[in-house]
This record gives structure tokens, sequence and C-alpha cells, in this order.
């Protein structure tokens, strides 16, 4: 067979071919020039020439597409492309190598570490092995629940003080009454109406209304009427501590104690249960406070504290503090008053009310009297330059009025305006707004004796 082969060869040469560069390829063609791919085929040289350079093409065509097929530029440690034969390159290259990958994930996305499986898949709850070696029949039973220790009194205190200080700028007991359920007050729960009391003791009238409240809310919800009696019962007992830092304790718990009773979450013997076994002065003197109120009155006994009040109501209570200075002459006394008010943003109308009564008055008194109220006011700055100016700006535009009633009203006006301004009390550019009316003129002066028209 061999033999044939050879003399066929001799006697069909084939001649050299430029686009074959290699020596091995002359060699091959020389030698094989009717195999192609292990197969012998009859032909000519053009044909077995062309036949040849196709196939060489292909098989180069298939080993790098095969190599490098959804791989892209890979990247070294530098950041430049590393060429498609790298070893570090097929490292990185996480497609099929055998030219048939569609470019999908490997496992549909559900594989590879910290994956949860792939994505739309549904966990359903693990069923129970009863074959299962760790098997223990008393878990299935068992109720998990997180556990709260219990407030100690250090923790007690510094837990629960934000929470009523808080209550007393809102005002919602609901939120409170929710938020001391999340705790564990345990054997605290009775602490919660004394540190409440406590402080309002030290708070203001309105503030001690929200303390009423509370206690009223929370009694049926949280508390009990015996966790109520036994706060009450260490408030009498601390006394003496409280009027240290509040000397008026002893009249305030009375206070809390008629109310509780008017409210009905003491009972109206709790007072009784006490005559003839206080030995405390202070305790005897909050005892006798609650009695005396409990005969008096029912209902609410702190009032309505702060804007909540009536305006009408407001400006009454401001005349009744003008006319009981006016009669004490105690400036302390007007100051206390006019601060339980609890209405700051109101104080022009006490300016206005002041200046008012001074025009109204026929004496020197109570211009003197005013002047100097105010002066300590704006000292202790208890009344503040805004304040001070609109109640002196709502004089000026009423004085019209005011003159109708009070003939020397701008007379007496500009007199007071410069007095408060010389003593500092209001400023240069308020005094000069202050209207005046122009005198009578005479007829040779050219306006008919007409009075002059009222400026600002």
């Amino acid at each position: 067979m061999a033999t044939e082969c050879q003399a066929w060869l001799n006697d069909n040469p084939v001649e050299n071919n430029s686009l074959l560069s290699s020596d091995d390829e002359k060699v091959e063609t020389l030698n094989i020039d009717n195999e192609i791919n292990g197969n012998w085929i009859t032909a000519t040289s053009s044909t077995i020439h062309e036949a040849r350079v196709k196939a060489k093409a292909k098989r180069r065509l298939r080993k790098n597409s095969s190599r490098d097929s959804g791989r892209g530029d890979s990247l070294s440690d530098n950041g430049e492309s590393l060429p498609p034969t790298s070893p570090k390159g097929k490292l990185l290259d996480r497609k099929s190598r055998s030219g048939k990958g569609r470019g999908l994930l490997k496992k549909g996305g559900a594989g590879g570490k910290g994956v949860w499986g792939s994505p739309g898949e549904v966990y359903d709850l693990e069923e129970i092995d009863v074959k299962d070696p760790n098997y223990d029949e008393d878990q299935e039973n068992c109720v998990y629940e997180t556990v709260v220790l219990p407030l100690d009194e250090g923790v007690f205190e510094k837990t629960v003080t934000p929470i009523v200080q808080e209550y007393f700028e809102h005002g919602d007991t609901n939120e409170v009454a929710e938020l001391l359920s999340e705790l564990n007050l345990g054997e605290m729960k009775s602490d919660v109406p004394m540190l409440a009391v406590s402080l309002a003791l030290e708070a203001k009238a309105s503030h001690r209304e929200l303390t009423s409240r509370l206690l009223t809310d929370l009694c049926g919800k949280l508390l009990s009427t015996a966790d109520v009696e036994k706060s009450f019962d260490r408030l009498l007992r601390e006394l003496p501590e409280l009027v240290l830092d509040t000397p008026g304790a002893p009249q305030l718990v009375g206070q809390f104690i008629a109310r509780a009773v008017g409210d009905k979450i003491l009972s109206r013997d709790y007072i009784e249960s006490y005559k003839g076994k206080v030995d405390c002065d202070h305790a005897r003197a909050a005892l006798d406070r609650a009695a005396v109120l409990l005969k008096m009155s029912k209902g609410g006994l702190w009032g309505i504290g702060g804007g909540q009040r009536p305006v009408k109501q407001l400006i009454k209570e401001i005349n009744l503090l003008l006319k009981e200075y006016l009669l004490s002459g105690d400036v302390a006394e007007a100051e206390r008053c006019l601060q339980e008010l609890e209405v700051p943003h109101f104080y022009h109308e006490f300016i206005y009310e002041a200046v008012v009564m001074v025009l109204e008055s026929t004496g020197e008194t109570t211009f003197k009297m005013v002047l100097q109220l105010l002066k300590f006011l704006w000292e202790s700055s208890v009344i503040t330059v805004d304040q001070m100016r609109r109640g002196f700006e709502r004089v000026y535009m009423e004085i019209p009025e005011i003159n109708i009633d009070v003939p020397h009203a701008y007379s007496v006006l500009e007199q007071f305006v410069e007095q408060s301004f010389n003593a500092g009390v209001i400023n240069k550019k308020l005094r000069d707004l202050c209207p005046c009316r122009g005198r009578k003129r005479f007829v040779s002066e050219g306006d008919g004796g007409r009075l002059k028209l009222e400026s600002y």
C-alpha cells in the first residue's frame, strides 16, 4: 500500500505554496498530499490544497473560540488585560469552556457562598423528624417568650422619671400607660404614683392637674387602689424630707389626697383611718387640708392651667391681680401671681390693662405704683421686650376710644410713657410712637379754632 502511494506521488508532484509558511507544513505537503484529517481522498492537487487550508483555519477558530468564549478581557493584579492563553484568565473564567454554554449563572443563581437559594424560592417550615436521634418530644410543646427582668429601685427612678417629665409636655396618659406596661415594674408598681406626685410638687399647677389625671387613668389599668393607698402612705411618711425642698408640700399633698378621693381612686375612709394615729405635724397638716377641701368642693382642685383657660377668664384674673397689688403694694406677690397664670405669651394683656388703669385713675398713687411694678417685672426679666412693646402699642391704637371716656387720656399717657422711658422700661423708638393730641389753636393762627388731627 505504501509502495503504491509513493509511486502515485512521484507521478503527480505538488508545487510549494507561499501560504504555508512553516517547514513542517512544507514537508507534510510533499509527503502526504492526499490525506485530510486521516482520510484518503482522490482529487487534484489544487483541491487538496484548498481543503487543507480551510481545515486548518477551522481548527484555529475552534481552538480560540472554546478558550475565550464568555470570558471577556481578564485583568491582572495591576489592572492590565491578560492574554487569552493566560493561566490566571482561565482561573477567573466561570463560563463553560466547551463552547456550548448559554452564558447563564451556575445552578440558576442558587450556588455560591452566602446565597439563600434561587430567586422566588419559598422555604416551608421544617418538619420535625421523629426518627432523628436528637429528637426530644418535650420540645414540641415549648413556648419561648422574652423575659424582662424586674426593675430595682435605682433603675426604676432613672427609667420612669423621663416618662413622667415627658408626659408633662404632651399630656397623653395612654402613651404613659403603654410605656409603663412594657416595663416589668414588679414590686415597684406602687412607687409610680409617689414618683409622679414628687415631681409635680416642684412643678406648676397645670402639671399637678396632669398628675392627678394620670393617676386616675392608670388606676384600674396598671395600678390598683391598694397601690395608690400604699403610695400615699409613703408620701405622708416622707413629708419631713419633702418639706426641705418644697415648703408647701403638706398643703399640696393634702390637695392630691382630696383629689384622689374625689376621683374615687382612694376610699373616703382613707382620711378617717389616720385620725389619732399621726405623730408628724406635716402629715397631720396634709390630712387636715384634704378633709377641709373635701367638705368645701368636689371635683378638680387644681383648675385649668396655662393657655387652656378662656381669654375672658385670663383677663378677669389679670384685673384682680392688679387691684390686689394696688391694695397691698407687694411687687413680689404680684410677680408670683403673674407667673402662676402660666401664660407668658399673654403678658401683653397685663401691660395693656395696667396702662389703662393708670389712664382711668384720678390720683398719682396708681401712676407711681404701676410704674414701679412694670420696672420691677422688667428688671426681673418676667416680661420680655416683645410683650412690653405689644402692650404699649395696643394702648396707642385704642387711645382715641379711651379718650372718649377719659378726657385727659392723651396727656396722662404722654407723661406715663415719658416716665417709663426714663425708668428704662421702654426704648426711645417706642416712646416716639406715642400719639399726642395737638392743643386748641386760636382763630388768629388760621385754623378757625379747629383741633389738630391726632398723629401717631
